[in-house]
């Protein structure tokens, strides 16, 4: 255990040291939006270092942060920039949804060769509890996870969104995929959901311009569309800046907007 100085690139740059001679270091930045300090060091060394090394040097690295709206902190941490994170090749990104998942993603991340960005709910801390068992489990990264089964509208989501639209789909016939992996990104899953229910849905907390679920929704269109019985809807927070605690609530997307654009793509 070291306690670092403030500085979110020295944090990030000494594990990247640590981990290109040898050792597994997790690295913890306080709230995502700190994390754009320490940018430098993730694209430019960490996710560029088994490149530029021909091999020689990886650097496996985890980065832990919690991000995310839904407990009215102030400025900067509440951010949901996940997709500037994934644009980065030789950087993985995981997103649990809940304890469960938090350990088997946490446990694989620490073990993979390469940087892991470890992406924490904020909200999800006091939200939920689950049973988690003290042996050792991994869940694979990249790879997704059918949470409810369903014919009628595949409807997708990552992170504390898992949790709203749980409560949305109520009676519907929904499938609901937890992507759990955000790069890599389990394309086949989602692909082989909407070939059965020929609808999608994709709900996240970040804005909905350039944000990760317009990845997903190109996949659909480039590799579903002769699958795709209605358009892909995405429910997303608004192009804004995220507010100051008294509106984060009309900001983030609600169980009701989840719910009527499942009913719309029911409907088409």
């Amino acid at each position: 255990m070291i306690d670092t100085p403030l500085s979110e690139s020295a944090i990030v740059g000494a594990g990247i040291g640590m981990a290109a001679y040898g050792l597994r270091p997790v690295a913890e930045i306080q709230f995502m939006g700190f994390l754009y300090a320490a940018f430098d060091q993730l694209f430019t060394h960490a996710a560029r270092i088994r490149a530029r090394s021909c091999s020689r040097f990886s650097a496996s690295l985890v980065v832990r942060t919690p991000y995310g709206a839904g407990i009215k902190a102030p400025e900067l941490h509440e951010e949901s920039s996940e997709a500037l994170f994934c644009h980065m090749p030789g950087l993985k990104v995981v997103v649990p949804s809940g304890p469960y998942t938090a350990k088997g993603l946490l446990l694989a991340a620490i073990r993979d060769p390469d940087p892991v960005l470890f992406l924490e709910p904020t909200r999800l801390y006091r939200l939920l509890k689950e049973e988690v068992p003290e042996d050792e489990y991994v869940i694979p990264l990249g790879q997704a996870r059918v949470v409810r089964e369903g014919r009628g509208v595949t409807v997708i989501a990552w992170g504390s969104m898992l949790e709203r639209v749980m409560k949305s789909v109520g009676g519907q016939d929904a499938e609901v995929i937890d992507l759990l992996s955000l790069n890599p990104f389990d394309a086949e899953t989602v692909l082989a959901s909407v070939r059965k229910t020929g609808r999608a849905v994709i709900v996240h907390e970040a804005t909905q311009s350039c944000g990760f679920g317009a990845e997903v929704a190109a996949t659909l269109a480039c590799e579903g569309i002769l699958h795709l019985r209605a358009p892909v809807m995405r429910v997303t927070a608004p192009d804004v800046t995220m507010p100051l605690p008294s509106l984060e609530e009309y900001y983030l997307p609600t169980v009701e907007q989840i719910r009527l654009a499942i009913d719309d793509v029911m409907r088409y």
